[in-house]
């Protein structure tokens, strides 16, 4: 498929993010590889399937509104839900061959979904200057000669922008994630080059081409017209959160363990700005542009969680990548850490290698 290429680069890279926090979610490495992208009509799509699939969709709100359909084979998503409900391997087998989707597994694909959604709406707000704002909406079940198909159902009738992701868990076979996107909203998050026009040339009257000399600020007449990408306004920088020097922010109660964190942070150069978990977020917030947020706690407990529950409503339409690193870690503190908008966690104490490639990752910094 011709162009595209930025929102083919979006995905790919909010799919890799994805990958990489449903692998901590899980327990288990999982990869999502974008390999093609192709454009469907609903009706070729759906007229291809063989196997049952799992339609979630994304709402897409903001400058650029649309739905966006994250469909995954229903086998994978069977998988997945099983082994985050820690589900017994043989009765993942049984519950895969058969197809058996159970509420339970739903709910729990559910938190799946939340995080490919929240590394999409991240890429996406980055990318796009904060047009495009990501919601996650419902899910539903489609299987091929057995669920009813309509106009609307599993998704509307349309052409469709595909992208295909493989997935890859080691262990086990599975199959790929296609990100359907309706032509006309693809356009916007990435729209084709104008096709110049060329105009022919007109010849000017002498007095045309004697008043446009002669205006009293002593531009050319034609110099007064506007373009259309020039009339476009700036986006504004004096907007909250915006401003200043780019930042970390470094929540945590121990003098010594901020002192430590305050170190290993120097490398990237950014304003370090640390408080108490207790400190006001928004005053901390407000002393720089806030580019990533480090947590730091005996164990992730509720009032650790409580502060990324304020970072977020805070920042709920310029989210900000949160850190969260403790000395103890169990399987439902990293579900918690990560339910509550936690981008990634680490263990104390830290290692400054380890921690180094999580803040440039999350912060975007090139390594040299």
């Amino acid at each position: 498929m011709e162009g595209y290429v930025k929102l083919y680069e979006m995905l790919e890279s909010a799919l890799r993010q994805a990958g990489e926090e449903i692998s901590m979610l899980l327990g288990q490495s999982l990869t999502a590889t974008l390999t093609d992208s192709l454009t469907f009509t609903k009706a070729a799509y759906f007229g291809d399937l063989d196997d049952g699939v799992f339609v979630m969709e994304v709402e897409s709100r903001e400058e650029y509104p649309g739905q966006i359909y994250l469909i995954f084979n229903l086998r994978d998503a069977i998988l997945m839900s099983s082994l985050l409900l820690g589900i017994p391997t043989a009765r993942i087998q049984e519950k895969r061959r058969l197809s058996i989707i159970e509420p339970d597994d739903i709910d729990a694909f559910g938190e799946i979904g939340n995080m490919i959604n929240g590394a999409m709406n991240t890429t996406f707000q980055s990318s796009l200057s904060g047009k495009a704002h990501l919601k996650q909406q419902g899910a539903k079940k489609y299987v091929p000669e057995i669920d009813p198909i309509s106009d609307q159902d599993p998704l509307p009738d349309g052409d469709y922008l595909m992208f295909r992701a493989r997935l890859e868990m080691e262990g086990q076979e599975m199959y790929h994630l296609d990100v359907m996107i309706p032509l006309a909203l693809g356009n916007l998050f990435d729209p084709p080059p104008e096709k110049p026009v060329v105009a022919a040339p007109v010849e000017e009257p002498p007095a045309a081409a004697e008043a446009g000399a002669t205006s009293e600020d002593g531009q050319l007449a034609e110099e007064t017209v506007v373009t259309g990408s020039e009339a476009v306004a700036q986006p504004s920088t004096t907007a909250a959160g915006t401003a200043g020097d780019d930042t970390v922010v470094i929540f945590e109660d121990s003098d010594e363990d901020r002192s430590q964190l305050r170190d290993a942070l120097a490398f990237t150069g950014f304003k370090l700005v640390a408080g108490p978990l207790n400190a006001d977020v928004k005053d901390l917030f407000s002393q720089g542009n806030v580019r990533m947020v480090l947590i730091g706690s005996q164990d992730a407990d509720d009032r650790e969680l409580a502060v990324c529950i304020k970072i977020n409503a805070l920042r709920q339409d310029q989210p900000v990548p949160i850190l969260m690193c403790a000395h103890r870690w169990t399987r439902t503190a990293v579900l918690k850490a990560l339910k509550y908008g936690a981008r990634d966690i680490i263990i104390k104490p830290c290692d400054s290698d380890e921690l180094g490639a999580k803040v440039k990752r999350l912060c975007r910094i090139p390594s040299v």
